[in-house]
C-alpha cells in the first residue's frame, strides 16, 4: 500500500469521519429488452400501464422502444437500494402481460431488417422529440442493432464532508466545489487504469446470437448453429463489436482535469464530421434524422466506461452543468447484466464496487499521458476478449504482468477500503464480497463469463436457448411475489402522474421544434 493511500485511509478511519462513509450515495439503472414469448424483440409500444417513458422517474426506455430502463431512487443503504430495484421489477413484470425481459446484455433474436427495430418514442413535446431525434441519429450513425445492447449503470458518490476532510488534509486552497470535482476526475483516471479488473470479475457476455452481426464482419467463432463467441472472452458488449465505432475511435477525451474534460467534450460536440455531414440533419422526406452533423450530437453519445455527472436542470446540457456546478457523482457504465441474478446485479457486486471506487478515489492518481491512456485502453480491450486466457499478460507501467498477479495486488489494496467500509457499516459484506472476487482470480471457472459458456453448453451450444430459459425463470421469480396493494397503488399513481406530466409538457410548448433544437444546441 502506498503511503498516500494509507494516510487517507487513516484519516477516514477516525470515528467522526468513518461514520460519514455511511453517507455514500448509490443508484442503479438497469436496462433490459422486452421480448415476446418466442424470444424475439418486442414490436409493442412502451406499456401504457408503466406510464410515460419521458417523465416517469423509475421506468423509462433508452435507445430502442423495447429497451426498458429501470431506475432506482438514490439511496445510502445498499439493502434499501436493492429493495427498491426489486419493487420496480415486481411492478413492471406485473403489467407486462405475456412479454418477458431479456436477461442478457447482448440482444435477443433481432428482426432481419433494421427498420423493424423501433426507436424509442417520447411523445410530441419538444423535449420528447429531442430525445427521439437524438436516437434517430444514433441509428443512422451506428445502426439499430447497437441500440438493443443492454447494461447496468452504477452511480456512486462520497459525502461532501469526506471530501472536505481530505481537502483539509491536503492543504488545498481551492474552493470545495473545485477540489471535489478534481478528486472525482482523479477517481476516473484510476478507474480507467484498473477497469479491466471489473471486466474480468463481472463480464457476462462471452457469446451472442448470430442475428446481431448479420451482414457484419467479425472474428468470432461459431458456437452451435446460431451462436457466436470467443472462448476466453469476458464482455463482448464492451469490445469493438459493441459500443464502439470508427468515428469515436480517434476521440481523445482528456481526464487530467475537469476543465480538460469539458474542453474535450465541447470540441467533440462542435467538430463537423464529413460522413455525418453527407447524411444531413434531415432525410429525403424532410424529417429530422440527427440533431446535427458533428462528431457527437450531444455529450451522451460518447461511449465511455465511466462518466463524471451532475444532475441537470430542465433543458440544460450535461457539460454545462459540470462547468457551472462541478462533479456530483460518477456513473459506472461498463457492467454487463448478470444473467444469473434476477435483478441483473447482485448486492455483493455493489459492495465490491463501493470498495473499488473508494480505492480509486483515495489512491494516488497522477495525470495520464497519451501513452498511458493507450495502454489502459489496450489492457481493457485484451481483458474483454481474452480475459480468461491462461497466462494472459497485461501491460503494467510499461512492463508485462500477468492479469492474475496484478489483480491480486489490486485486491490486496482494495481490501483495506473494504475493511473500512465494513467498520463504518457494522458489517462484513464488503470484505465478504472481496473474497468472492479473489476466488474468481484463482479459478476463472467461477467468473460469470465462464459460467455463461458452461450453461450455454448445457443448452446444446445455444446462446438463445440459455438466455430465453433464464428470462422465463426470472419472470416467474417476480410474478410469484406480487406487490402488496399499497405499493401497487403507489406505482399505478406514479404511472398516471407521469402521463399527466407528459401531456402538460406537450401543452406548454411555445416554440416550434426547429427553434427548440437551435436554442438547445447553441448553449
Amino acid at each position: 500500500m502506498s503511503p498516500l493511500l494509507k494516510q487517507r485511509l487513516d484519516l477516514l478511519a477516525q470515528p467522526s469521519l468513518r461514520d460519514g462513509l455511511r453517507d455514500c450515495m448509490h443508484g442503479i439503472e438497469k436496462e433490459s429488452l422486452r421480448i415476446d414469448a418466442r424470444g424475439a424483440l418486442s414490436q409493442q409500444p412502451h406499456p401504457l400501464a408503466w406510464g410515460s417513458a419521458l417523465t416517469h422517474p423509475t421506468i423509462t426506455t433508452d435507445y430502442s422502444e423495447a429497451l426498458v430502463e429501470l431506475i432506482t431512487p438514490v439511496s445510502r443503504d445498499i439493502g434499501e437500494l436493492f429493495g427498491q430495484l426489486d419493487d420496480i421489477h415486481r411492478f413492471a413484470y406485473g403489467e407486462l402481460g405475456e412479454e418477458l425481459l431479456w436477461t442478457e446484455s447482448m440482444p435477443c433474436l433481432l428482426p432481419a431488417r433494421d427498420e423493424d427495430i423501433p426507436i424509442a418514442w417520447y411523445g410530441s413535446s419538444n423535449v420528447g422529440m429531442l430525445k427521439h431525434v437524438y436516437r434517430r441519429g444514433l441509428a443512422v450513425r451506428y445502426g439499430k442493432p447497437m441500440q438493443c445492447i443492454a447494461g447496468i449503470h452504477y452511480n456512486f458518490s462520497l459525502a461532501p464532508a469526506l471530501w472536505q476532510a481530505l481537502q483539509q488534509q491536503d492543504g488545498d486552497a481551492r474552493s470545495a466545489q473545485d477540489y471535489q470535482s478534481e478528486r472525482y476526475v482523479a477517481l476516473i483516471r484510476n478507474f480507467r487504469r484498473y477497469a479491466w479488473l471489473l471486466m474480468y470479475l463481472f463480464g457476462a457476455s462471452p457469446a451472442l446470437c448470430a442475428s446481431f452481426l448479420q451482414g457484419r464482419d467479425h472474428q468470432l467463432q461459431p458456437l452451435g448453429d446460431k451462436s457466436l463467441y470467443l472462448p476466453y472472452a469476458t464482455s463482448l458488449r464492451m469490445s469493438d463489436l459493441g459500443y464502439n465505432n470508427d468515428a469515436q475511435a480517434g476521440l481523445n477525451v482528456c481526464y487530467n482535469s475537469l476543465e480538460s474534460y469539458i474542453v474535450s467534450m465541447q470540441k467533440a460536440i462542435s467538430l463537423p464530421y464529413p460522413r455525418y455531414a453527407a447524411l444531413g440533419t434531415h432525410d429525403a422526406d424532410g424529417q429530422w434524422q440527427q440533431l446535427n452533423t458533428n462528431l457527437l450530437q450531444i455529450e451522451n453519445e460518447f461511449y465511455s466506461s465511466i462518466r463524471p455527472k451532475r444532475v441537470t436542470r430542465s433543458g440544460e446540457k450535461p457539460v454545462h452543468a459540470l462547468a457551472e456546478r462541478g462533479v456530483e457523482y460518477v456513473e459506472v457504465r461498463c457492467l454487463d447484466i448478470d444473467p444469473f441474478a434476477p435483478m441483473g446485479i447482485e448486492p455483493s457486486t455493489a459492495h465490491f464496487l463501493d470498495s473499488f471506487l473508494l480505492f480509486c478515489a483515495l489512491a494516488d492518481s497522477p495525470a495520464m499521458s497519451e501513452a498511458e491512456c493507450q495502454l489502459s485502453d489496450e489492457n481493457f480491450a485484451l481483458t474483454v476478449k481474452r480475459g480468461r486466457e491462461p497466462g494472459l499478460q497485461l501491460n503494467r507501467k510499461g512492463q508485462p504482468c500477468s492479469l492474475t498477479e496484478w489483480g491480486e495486488h489490486l485486491l490486496d489494496n482494495i481490501a483495506a477500503c473494504a475493511s473500512l467500509l465494513d467498520s463504518a457499516q457494522g458489517t462484513s459484506a464488503y470484505s465478504d464480497s472481496l473474497q468472492l472476487q479473489r476466488a474468481k482470480l484463482q479459478d476463472p471457472a467461477l467468473t460469470p463469463s465462464a459460467r455463461v459458456l458452461a450453461e450455454i453448453g448445457g443448452q446444446g451450444d445455444s446462446f438463445f436457448r440459455f438466455a430465453l430459459a433464464q428470462s422465463e425463470q426470472h419472470r416467474e421469480h417476480f410474478l410469484s411475489r406480487p406487490l402488496g396493494a399499497p405499493q401497487q397503488q403507489a406505482f399505478a399513481a406514479a404511472a398516471r402522474q407521469s402521463l399527466a406530466d407528459q401531456a402538460a409538457l406537450e401543452e406548454a410548448d411555445s416554440i416550434d421544434f426547429d427553434s427548440y433544437v437551435a436554442r438547445y444546441l447553441s448553449q
